[in-house]
């Protein structure tokens, strides 16, 4: 390797190669691979009876390969007298015809249009980085003058972005069409010194320069090629090529299992996004059966969001339960159409054991996983933009337990499912208001199910958060349903509205209550009364605004108190290590107006998802300075954890008990909602006392 150059200029000195031929002697070092892995692009653009220039030929075999097999018009030029020496030594009685000359390629004495093609394998990246790029545009310039209308420039190049940028920029310039194949590695060993691909540059020369660019990706010498609009695209192209040719390798080396290196596979033609793949390896030590050497993992669409397939600790899980030394998890995207599962497999299957663990036999069998055999189901009902949020859809999705839900996702952050209704056939809520029709049994869904998104109908009695279940269990603390509380009115202040259903279900199942939410994008609103079946009354309000301006409003006003406080609101920043809620919301200033705006007995809410240890410490210690008593409840399988904060003199002192009081509350909170329904369904799905289970005091 002490050939290599140390530095990225070294490849356009002179004195370099001089150095680099004397040591090497011989042995002809390959530069960018040989002639049996570039012959199938070079006979694609080069023909037998062209004439040939090849620039900075060095001693590499290729001219005397394609010599071999017909090529016998090559002109090759180097800077290097030492190798033009030796090449033509080596060939004067083999090979008479194949000439080489010591020349300056951006000096040529070659007249214009004298050569059909002209052939580069490597010069250019050695050339690019001398002189800001001057030498090689220098070069560049001379090939252009020496080619014929129709010819081409075959370059072969590593394609660092400053490079291929230096030369598509030129050729564009020039109105030359432009197409650059990624080569493909084959039976490549993992000791290869090079972990990027191979790239082949083909400029075609016109006779009138093309009035716009015609930028042309190919993966493989035989791909069928993708159009691009801009410089920017073909760039960007090549950086994704080189960055999986560097994973492969990566996993092709070594396997570990704190890793979750992950790539997404685009579609062809329209080159959206189309599969993604997480790489999950077992722990070294795992008993691991031979024969479970590498398996695919399928996400049903869906799905996607779930903690077993989002997380990392949930993605070791669903390797450890399938006992495979490494699984692969795929989960599809949006906005794409799959057949069947076996359609699935056909797709992934050629690039499968580019992912396999070291060692791993190539004719080994790969299985793919699933769960219930098929793919699951996803269906768009409604995409918009929102200038506070970007680009929303809302979708209904076939969970795992079989039941359909419908989800507001916000695809700046697709991973993340900003609101979840489960849905039921309409039939379903006409039975439960009382109208039942006879034979009219709920719908079971399939792979695509039957029932259309006109006969669905959100299930308010169900809510699909967690925490939003444990923020409603948290009204225990306030004794709700109890006795001496029967006929007391419960007021809520609730920020961030989402699709509605925390809000609703408050407004349908708890008594005596009244609920004003508070919420800052009106397009959310939209959403909640279009899709989610949102809709507010005397009982439920709606402030559109931002809850800050709004709680300091109310602070000014004076006279308005709430028993209930709930902050349920995302932080759109996402370089914060807490995602819910904004920093702001839990400032010590805003802490104390919440405070000032509870009821003796009032108590707040708060849902906090800090994945940052000494954040949420601050965040905690400065919610125990407003609020004496804080209870928290983390959400299983979530980052979620749900906080109960009470205030008052005696607050302290009856954190001790407060506990074990909250279990036979939970009971008389449960029975309230059960006989309290104001809503279309006939009971709301909760179960107050687990929600008290794993309570904990701050």
């Amino acid at each position: 390797m002490s050939l290599l150059p140390r530095t990225a200029e070294e490849f356009s000195s002179a004195e370099y190669w001089e150095r680099f031929f004397k040591k090497r002697g011989e042995k002809a070092f390959e530069w960018y691979g040989d002639y049996n892995k570039l012959c199938g692009v070079l006979h694609k653009y080069i023909k037998v009876q062209d004439k040939v220039l090849v620039v900075g030929c060095g001693n590499s075999e290729l001219s005397e390969q394609m010599y071999d097999v017909g090529y016998k018009h090559l002109t090759n030029i180097d800077i290097s007298e030492t190798v033009v020496n030796h090449m033509n030594q080596r060939n004067a009685e083999r090979r008479p015809g194949l000439t080489f000359q010591q020349m300056d390629a951006t000096q040529t004495p070659y007249e214009e249009a004298s050569y059909q093609a002209a052939l580069d394998k490597g010069t250019l990246d050695a050339m690019a980085s001398e002189e800001e790029g001057a030498l090689a545009r220098n070069m560049l310039t001379e090939v252009a003058r020496v080619l014929s209308v129709g010819g081409r420039y075959v370059c072969v190049t590593l394609a660092q972005e400053s490079v291929i940028k230096l030369a598509v920029d030129r050729f564009v310039q020039l109105g030359w069409a432009v197409r650059l194949h990624c080569l493909q590695e084959e039976n490549r060993s993992v000791e290869d010194s090079f972990a990027l691909p191979v790239f082949v540059l083909v400029c075609t020369k016109f006779r009138q320069p093309m009035p716009m660019p015609i930028l042309e990706m190919c993966l493989g010498e035989d791909g069928a090629p993708t159009r691009l609009t801009q410089v920017s695209d073909l760039l960007s192209a090549v950086r994704e090529h080189q960055a999986y040719s560097v994973l492969k390798k990566r996993l092709r080396t070594s396997t570990d299992a704190s890793s979750n290196l992950s790539l997404t596979l685009s579609h062809t033609k329209t080159g959206l996004p189309r599969y993604t793949l997480t790489v999950q390896d077992c722990p070294p030590g795992a008993k691991v059966p031979r024969s479970n050497q590498f398996a695919i993992f399928i996400v049903p669409q869906g799905s996607e969001t779930a903690w077993l397939y989002s997380s990392s600790e949930g993605r070791r899980q669903l390797a450890a339960s399938a006992n495979f030394r490494r699984l692969v998890i795929v989960a599809m995207h949006r906005n794409q159409e799959y057949t069947d599962m076996q359609d699935v497999q056909s797709e992934l299957s050629p690039m499968v054991m580019d992912l396999a663990p070291p060692g791993m036999p190539a004719n080994q069998q790969v299985p793919f996983l699933s769960v219930g055999g098929d793919l699951g189901w996803r269906e768009e009902v409604s995409r918009g933009v929102s200038e506070l949020s970007g680009e929303y859809c809302v979708e209904n999705v076939k969970g795992e337990d079989g039941e359909l839900y419908r989800r507001l996702v916000f695809l700046s952050n697709a991973a993340l499912v900003q609101s979840e209704s489960r849905l039921v056939p309409s039939n379903t809520v006409s039975a439960a208001s009382g109208h039942k029709k006879k034979n009219k049994k709920k719908a079971k869904p399939t792979t695509a199910p039957s029932t259309s998104s006109t006969s669905l109908s959100v299930d308010s009695g169900f809510l699909c958060c967690a925490h939003h279940e444990v923020m409603v269990a948290g009204l225990t603390m306030l004794g709700v349903g109890t006795p001496q509380n029967k006929d007391v009115p419960v007021s809520v202040l609730l920020v961030g509205l989402g699709g509605g259903g925390l809000p609703q279900f408050l407004r349908d199942f708890v008594p005596n209550v009244t609920v004003e939410v508070v919420e800052l994008d009106p397009v959310v609103m939209h959403v909640a009364n279009e899709w989610f079946g949102f809709r507010p009354d005397d009982r439920l309000t709606v402030t559109l605004g931002d809850g800050l301006e709004r709680i300091c409003a109310l602070e000014k006003e004076g006279g308005r108190l709430f028993d209930v406080i709930m902050f349920d609101v995302d932080n759109k920043d996402s370089t914060v290590g807490m995602s819910c809620p904004p920093a702001a919301f839990v400032e010590t200033s805003i802490l104390q107006k919440v405070r000032s705006l509870l009821t003796p007995r009032g108590i707040f809410t708060l849902n906090l998802v800090c994945r940052d240890s000494v954040l949420r410490k601050s965040v905690l210690e400065r919610v125990s300075a407003v609020f004496p008593t804080i209870i928290s409840r983390k959400i299983e399988g979530e980052v979620n954890e749900v906080l109960l904060c009470s205030h008052g003199e005696n607050a302290t002192s009856k954190a001790a008990t407060i506990l074990p009081s909250l279990n036979q509350a939970g009971k008389s909170l449960q029975s309230a909602l059960y006989s309290n329904r104001t809503g279309p369904n006939s009971s709301p799905h909760i179960d107050i006392a687990e929600l008290l289970k794993d309570l904990k005091i701050e």
